[in-house]
């Protein structure tokens, strides 16, 4: 398992703490989840600009487009 150290502001470290306490987990278990929801974004907006020329070839433009096409 790595091991990672970061640095924030008094007030991030507030909420933080706030959450951790009101949420009954660790600060870390916390960031954790906070960072894989980030990097799976991430995933998803680079899958998105991949599949873009063909999704405006087959006339997708929008979410609506995609779910009408497909039901």
């Amino acid at each position: 398992m790595g091991t990672l150290t970061i640095r924030m502001d008094d007030k991030l470290a507030r909420e933080l703490e706030r959450l951790a306490r009101r949420a009954g987990r660790p600060k870390s278990e916390i960031a954790r989840e906070a960072l894989r929801r980030q990097l799976a974004i991430q995933r998803f907006r680079t899958l998105r600009g991949k599949l873009m020329p063909y999704a405006e070839a087959a006339g997708w433009l929008t979410d609506e487009d995609v779910f009408r096409d497909i039901s």
